[in-house]
């Protein structure tokens, strides 16, 4: 008696379990590949044995598939002792103040915290953007010509319009053009005090007190934790 599938009920139930119990591996490993070569030493036929230079051969094979799956293993526990090394140095930064490279700064009440930025020559014109979370421009601070060094961007919490934003991280944007009026690169750095440490996606990444989160990479430099609530600085 023939079975038909009535394809309208079975659509209607969750079928991933199932599914989930009748994979295929998409690749063979070690224990697959010898017992394959075992069954077909076996069942060959006595009349016409394998050849030497097959058996050669596979076993070849065999010993490459061997010694690729050691390098594979290998180089995951290379990248999980790094990942716990970068941890257990990343610890070291619990409660200091630090410099990295990046492009947003947070707010909490009147507290803002510090963006640093740096000028490899002199510039004819220059200002800052500030961006909410979904991208709307907020604020523009004209900052005019200045020459090359380091310098610093305090933020007062408000909008064009001088009204007081909300708390939260926002985005910021350096731009600036040399004296021929072509643009000129200005990376900026923000800062904070780190509280903790997670990784994502493999990446070592260090949690700010302010609820940002910057690769454990990008810093570049340990100080002293450091808030403004005043107005631009140059």
């Amino acid at each position: 008696m023939s079975v038909v599938a009535n394809t309208g009920i079975l659509g209607q139930y969750d079928t991933t379990s199932t599914k989930s119990t009748t994979k295929s591996k998409a690749t063979m490993d070690q224990d697959a590949y010898l017992k394959l070569l075992v069954a077909q030493l076996e069942h060959q036929d006595p009349l016409n044995p394998m050849d030497d230079k097959d058996m050669t051969s596979q076993l070849s094979q065999f010993s490459s598939l061997e010694q690729l799956t050691n390098i594979n293993t290998g180089i995951k526990s290379l990248v999980s002792s790094q990942s716990s090394s970068n941890m257990l140095n990343a610890v070291s930064f619990i409660g200091k103040g630090v410099k990295a490279n990046g492009y947003n700064l947070s707010k909490s009440g009147d507290t803002t915290s510090t963006v640093y930025y740096s000028l490899g020559e002199s510039v004819s014109n220059m200002q800052v953007n500030i961006y909410a979370s979904d991208g709307t421009l907020v604020r523009t601070d004209a900052l005019g010509p200045s020459q090359a060094g380091e310098f610093q961007y305090n933020w007062d919490g408000k909008d064009t319009n001088g009204t007081k934003l909300a708390d939260g991280t926002y985005g910021v944007a350096i731009v600036a053009e040399d004296t021929s009026g072509a643009p000129v690169l200005v990376q900026s750095k923000i800062s904070g005090e780190v509280s903790g440490l997670l990784t994502q996606n493999g990446t070592t990444m260090l949690q700010l007190k302010d609820g940002r989160t910057i690769e454990l990479s990008s810093v570049t430099e340990i100080v002293a934790p450091s808030t403004s609530t005043t107005t631009t600085t140059q």
